[in-house]
């Protein structure tokens, strides 16, 4: 996985006035958790933009007052109306513990369906698994080449080495449905095959063009 380096100040005081201090100054509220203590800390906003707001996921190298720490992020907290970063959740990462991820899932290959005319739809954009850092892929890849209309991925069909998936196996991933302008499409063409159907029905009934007609006998 990808590394991102980041620094933070160890917070004087927990509680929300001094939260709300932090945030007018451009800081965020976080904490380090899943080591033998937790550490709460201020970051800048601005270094969160190049972790939060992208697909990607990656390894965090946390530098608080001149300890490093290697993490992942786990959670974000948003302020309902504006969208401000409120507070982040780091987890440590430690050797030989495995943690538990999103990983972003990435699309490769034009499916058949969508080709047919289908239309492609994701349900899920990120998988949740569970691994040791070192076995961590950057994401997901699912080839749709083989997908028709109709056809979709779903979590028990994929598998990654050293990877276990968290989420319900049942679960569609991406999928081709058939659209609104197909369905029209084939309806028509059903119309058109029956009615040409009960055209040639109709046409086995009729005498044949230039048919004889049998002779009337003349009355004695």
């Amino acid at each position: 996985m990808k590394t991102v380096s980041m620094s933070g100040s160890l917070r004087e005081n927990v509680g929300k006035k001094d939260a709300k201090m932090n945030r007018k100054l451009g800081k965020v509220p976080c904490v380090l958790y899943g080591g033998k203590e937790q550490i709460h800390f201020i970051a800048d906003e601005k270094d969160f933009v190049k972790i939060i707001f992208t697909p990607e996921v990656f390894i965090i190298k946390l530098s608080i007052n001149t300890k490093e720490y290697n993490a992942v992020l786990q959670d974000v907290q948003y302020h309902p109306v504006t969208d401000k970063i409120l507070h982040v959740d780091f987890l440590e990462i430690l050797s030989g513990k495995p943690v538990i991820i999103g990983l972003p899932v990435v699309i490769e290959g034009s499916a058949i369906g969508v080709l047919g005319g289908g239309q492609l739809v994701k349900k899920i954009r990120k998988l949740k698994v569970k691994a040791l850092v070192e076995h961590l892929p950057d994401n997901i890849v699912l080839d749709i080449t083989n997908l028709d209309i109709g056809d979709s991925i779903k979590v028990k069909d994929i598998s990654g080495e050293n990877l276990e998936f968290l989420d319900i196996p049942n679960a569609e991933i991406v999928g081709v449905k058939v659209t609104k302008v197909a369905e029209i499409i084939e309806e028509v063409s059903e119309e058109v095959g029956e009615e040409a159907e009960e055209g040639e029905e109709e046409g086995t009934k009729e005498t044949p063009k230039g048919a004889e007609k049998k002779p009337v006998q003349e009355k004695p």
